[in-house]
């Protein structure tokens, strides 16, 4: 099918045609910002070379949508808070960014990060404006620069991409979110299915290039129709940007049981006993799951924005699925959420539950030993206060990844080992049958732990989580409060000392 000249042809990196509806940005501003609060941040765009025919598309883009170029930017608030917002306008040649685009964009992150403002930015494009050649092309260089240098000021950068978002756009700021949703149905890619189909002379498999498939995969995530956009951006910004709450009441003390380390072992492997989503849903709140909550490997690690008793924190958890051991791929989610944590200067809250590492190919050439390395030595000298759970299982390098934190905190059935017991009986019995042996004698239960100075404090099961869920989430979630308010009190070079001197001693008393 032709174009006339009339109506020529968009011509971006990736343009794609899709039957969902587009959003346009009227639309998001109205859904996303309090009514009457956007106040506009554009100035005239900047002039740009442009042919004669360049010209006139430039002249009906503008006619066809009322806007002056593909993007706009500006302010409004979000329930209340000021927010920054940055939203491409697919009309306007396919959303395609150029210099005045990028120019305009860039100016206005720089904004938002003088400001010190969250930014929420929405792009619906096709990439880099074909228009302007490699001019254009290098214009997302200078858009990364100014999102990265947000990012480093510790301000919240949430990205929202509507249907299409392909090409250097999504390569560059539609990617670099720490919290990256979009729109159902979206096409979401880095190589236009037309580019694709043209260049390989077949069509692009059906199915990848959407946000369901993305999200499945953790690249983003979450998909969040337009209607439901304003309050998961407010539950985000409640945990992210809005002051803690005041310091949670204290448990009454309770006397630690003496109970033998296979009963606990036995305990933490009950099907029915609370886990990570548990705790996410019945002891917090403004819970916003991020990408861990995928499929495969993915599904073993949690990582997520709460509130426990008023206190912000990233959270990030270990579940127990069928077969559910830990590979590189959760281990490299675990670390994204250590730099969450660090890059929005939150607590983190990292909760042990693992039956142990995988053993498998796979795990060996996809970095397992490295990446259980990388997320000790990145935990341990983590500039943000940690707090880690032993709220089940914890065998193996994929939970003393997780352990070296500020304050750790125990359930009462919660233990750590090198192995699983049946596997340190392999070792040193040649069987498995002396587990509740080996399980006793390694000082592998709570209590053992407290002794040792592993754990902190030990969080009470009456006589067990899997028998009383709630109230078991409910009295941990509110350990977990009081550990963060009282270590947000401490400087953070000085938090960091203690925690440096603590994991020296360990052994050694």
């Amino acid at each position: 099918m032709g174009h006339s000249r009339a109506n020529p042809p968009v011509r971006t990196a990736a343009a794609y045609p899709h039957p969902v509806s587009r959003i346009k940005t009227a639309d998001l501003r109205d859904a996303v910002l309090d009514d009457g609060t956007f106040v506009s941040w554009d100035s005239q765009p900047v002039p740009v070379p442009a042919s004669e025919s360049y010209a006139r598309e430039l002249a009906a883009a503008r006619a066809a949508t009322g806007c002056d170029e593909s993007v706009l930017t500006g302010e409004g608030r979000v329930l209340g808070r000021r927010v920054a917002v940055v939203v491409c306008e697919f009309g306007f040649l396919g959303g395609s960014i150029g210099v005045a685009a990028a120019e305009r964009i860039t100016a206005a992150v720089q904004r938002a990060t003088a400001e010190r403002l969250p930014l929420l930015a929405s792009p619906s494009s096709g990439g880099t404006r074909m228009q302007e050649g490699t001019v254009a092309f290098l214009q997302m260089v200078k858009i990364a620069a100014a999102v990265t240098l947000h990012k480093r000021a510790h301000l919240p950068y949430l990205v929202y991409l509507r249907h299409p978002t392909t090409g250097g756009v999504f390569a560059s700021w539609g990617s670099l979110g720490h919290i990256t949703l979009a729109e159902p149905g979206a096409l979401i890619g880095f190589l236009g299915p037309r580019v694709y189909q043209q260049l390989y002379r077949q069509p692009f498999p059906a199915g990848v290039q959407t946000a369901e498939n993305l999200h499945r995969h953790g690249v983003i995530d979450g998909v969040v129709p337009l209607e439901k956009l304003r309050q998961t951006l407010d539950h985000a910004l409640t945990v992210i940007a809005d002051d803690p709450g005041p310091a949670p009441t204290p448990l009454p003390p309770e006397p630690i049981p003496d109970v033998p380390a296979w009963e606990s072992v036995m305990a933490s492997r009950r099907p029915d006993r609370p886990g990570v989503a548990h705790l996410l849903r019945h002891g917090c709140t403004d819970c916003v799951l991020l990408s861990g909550a995928g499929q495969g490997e993915a599904a073993t690690t949690l990582l997520a924005l709460a509130r426990f008793c008023g206190q912000p924190a990233v959270v990030l958890g270990q579940q127990r699925v069928v077969g559910g051991v830990v590979g590189p791929g959760s281990l490299r989610e675990a670390r994204r959420g250590m730099a969450l944590a660090a890059e929005l200067q939150l607590p983190l809250v990292l909760v042990i539950d693992t039956a142990g590492p995988a053993l498998s190919a796979e795990a060996e050439e996809g970095g397992l030993a490295g990446q259980i390395a990388h997320c000790l030595a990145e935990l341990v000298t983590l500039d943000t206060p940690t707090v880690s759970v032993l709220l089940g299982q914890g065998s193996g390098g994929p939970a003393l990844a997780m352990v070296p934190a500020d304050r750790v905190l125990a359930a009462l059935h919660g233990w750590l080992a090198p192995l699983p017991p049946e596997g340190a009986s392999a070792i040193v019995f040649r069987d498995t049958a002396h587990a509740a042996e080996l399980a006793a004698a390694q000082g592998i239960r709570s209590a053992d732990l407290l002794a040792a100075g592993i754990v902190d404090v030990i969080v009470a099961e009456h006589p067990d989580a899997a028998d009383e869920p709630l109230e078991f989430s409910e009295r941990l979630s509110a350990a977990i409060a009081a550990e963060v308010h009282a270590l947000r009190a401490i400087p953070s070079a000085e938090r960091m000392a203690a925690r440096l001197g603590r994991y020296r001693r360990i052994g050694l008393r």
